[in-house]
């Protein structure tokens, strides 16, 4: 499940998490708290997946992936999304030219999509035809144009945000591209004291420069790195178990699943969590990936993979509330609900974690 480490990687290792740590204070500096949220992100960067930002406006989303673009030495490439945007704006165009010589010629003029970075604001404000455009760049990096396969350089991320609350002129995702996000990341309103700086540092002249931290070659090779972690066989057998257990009528099933999920997540579901996981480890400078690992970062790689089914969505249970009661009943679980408070939610999921 991993390749072998040696005395350098060890040593790479340590060296990538004292950068991570000084880029996270950096990052501090624009970004006020959420370091739940940072570390989705990063987790999603370091095994070069894509993530998918929901939350209202205002809560710095496009911020967040903006200052992370400052502080890799990354192409950066923003693309707005709006109602009129055509599949050629992202990816590019061929255009007829004629040279010194008379000679007309078709040329390829590349869009914004070739870039490391991308920034797919409110993607869903697209129709569904220029949201396919990024189907092929995400899965596969690369791009078809007029049946020429013309690859992305590496590495390459889309981080996309999303507007949960407005309905009208938007387009819901396709369900085959949100299983392209490695990640679904809720960003919720700040806490009290993290809200007076916000509002303490952008009412004042207080203009936080970041200077690039990590340079292209590097965040290569933290991704090679990441693919090193260790997997050990019990927690890809234990993660297993908890992918198959959303997935209704399976084996691993319980009835709440089979009476609130229409579809569970598929194998990506597994991928995205094992990929998260040795981030997560990767970051704290540990060689294996361990049970907290996979309980912290199974919120952001399942919610967006699972359908929850009328009944559900009529009581109020949500994919969250959902995948913690899976985490906390399932047949040789590991969870400790304190290892996830950031998840814990009062009210109605505390009620229905007490059923019988």
């Amino acid at each position: 499940m991993s390749l072998e480490f040696d005395r350098k990687d060890l040593k790479s290792l340590a060296d990538h998490s004292a950068d991570i740590a000084r880029l996270r204070e950096s990052l501090a500096t624009r970004f006020v708290g959420q370091e739940a949220i940072v570390t989705q992100v990063l987790a999603a960067v370091f095994s070069e997946g894509h993530c998918l930002l929901i939350g209202v406006p205002g809560l710095a989303k496009t911020l967040l992936v903006r200052s992370l673009a400052e502080l890799f030495t990354l192409d950066f490439s923003r693309i707005q999304f709006t109602p009129d945007l055509m599949p050629s704006d992202i990816i590019g165009a061929s255009l007829l030219e004629e040279d010194h010589a008379g000679k007309r010629e078709f040329h390829f003029l590349r869009g914004p999509i070739f870039s490391n970075v991308i920034l797919a604001d409110e993607i869903n404000r697209t129709p569904p035809k220029t949201q396919a455009a990024l189907m092929e760049a995400m899965e596969e990096r690369q791009v078809t144009v007029g049946g020429t396969n013309i690859p992305i350089d590496r590495p390459f991320f889309v981080l996309a945000t999303q507007n949960p609350i407005e309905q009208e002129g938007t387009y819901p995702l396709p369900v085959s591209q949100l299983d392209r996000f490695q990640q679904s990341v809720q960003m919720d309103y700040p806490e009290a004291a993290e809200e007076f700086e916000i509002v303490q540092q952008t009412t004042s002249s207080y203009d936080p420069s970041l200077q690039p931290l990590l340079t292209k070659e590097a965040v290569v090779e933290l991704i090679a790195l990441t693919a090193k972690i260790t997997v050990p066989r019990r927690i890809l057998d234990y993660v297993s178990k908890i992918v198959r257990s959303t997935r209704p009528e399976s084996e691993e099933a319980p009835d709440f699943v089979n009476e609130w999920i229409s579809w569970g997540a598929g194998p990506r579901g597994i991928q995205a969590i094992l990929s998260s996981a040795r981030s997560l480890a990767l970051m704290d400078g540990r060689t294996e990936i361990n049970a907290g690992d996979v309980h912290e970062m199974a919120f952001p790689a399942l919610r967006h993979r699972m359908v929850p089914t009328y009944h559900a969505e009529a009581e109020g249970v949500d994919c969250d509330a959902i995948i913690k009661k899976i985490l906390i009943e399932m047949p040789g679980s590991l969870y400790k609900p304190e290892e996830c408070e950031g998840e814990n939610r009062p009210g109605f999921l505390q009620r229905l974690l007490g059923r019988s």
